[in-house]
Formats: structure tokens, sequence, C-alpha cells
């Protein structure tokens, strides 16, 4: 029988990769886990709470080594960085315990074009996000 979880982690900036998914990752593993990830966010609107650090997301991903992203020099520097973009633009704290789906809300309420444009930059994924593009009609 399957526990249910109250509350989940999840990093400040996987609130827009989850809104983007389109089934493409890291791995099959990622993706799989990704996508029951958000099944059961949508579904069960989950309490999250949002954090800057290694979350179920990451829990799958090839590059998560020992809860720290390697996947280049930089890259929990700049994953660190996006959080907290995140986390700032919503006027939230990192540890807050919010809702699944208020998160959203908050997410399509502030954020804009250039906002979207600046935090995901570096993004390996942006030719295929829903969200980026998304935005870029706007």
């Amino acid at each position: 029988m399957m526990s249910i979880i109250d509350t989940i982690q999840i990093r400040a900036h996987h609130l827009l990769c989850i809104q983007g998914f389109q089934g493409h990752g890291y791995s099959a593993d990622f993706v799989s886990n990704m996508t029951q990830v958000i099944k059961d966010l949508k579904y069960h609107n989950r309490e999250i709470e949002i954090t800057s650090e290694c979350d179920v997301i990451c829990r799958n991903c090839p590059y998560n080594k020992k809860e720290v992203c390697i996947k280049n020099s930089d890259s929990a520097v700049k994953l660190n960085e996006m959080d907290t973009k995140v986390l700032r633009k919503l006027g939230l704290k990192k540890g807050i315990k919010v809702k699944f789906e208020d998160a959203l809300s908050l997410i399509k309420k502030m954020f804009k074009k250039p906002d979207i444009q600046d935090i995901c930059k570096d993004c390996s994924w942006n030719d295929k996000c829903l969200l980026v593009s998304s935005y870029e009609n706007l």
C-alpha cells in the first residue's frame, strides 16, 4: 500500500520546469520520476516545501552526486542562483510550505517574459520547454 506524503520538497526553479516539461530529460529514470512527481502534485495538489537544495525531482538525475549537481563545474552555483531569483520574484523564503496550485498561481501572477528569460537563459531545455515558448508568444 502506498503511503501518503504530506509535504514534498521542490526546488524553487523546478516550479518553472514542472510547467514546461514535455517528457524530455537526462535519462529514462529522470523522465519517469519527473512525470510521476508532476502527476502526483497536480492530482493531489500536495503541500510543497520550496527549497534551494536537491529535491524529489533531482533524485533520479544522473548528474546528482551526493545531493550536488555535477553536470558542469558551475552547475550547483547556477541552480542556486535560479532558485534564489524565483524565491525573490515570488517574495517567498526558502522553506515556506504552500499548496502546489497556489505556487503555480503565484508564478502566473508574478512572472513576466523578462523574468523567464533571465532565470531560464542557461537552461539546456529551452527549445523543448512549454513554459519558455508560452512566454515568448506574449
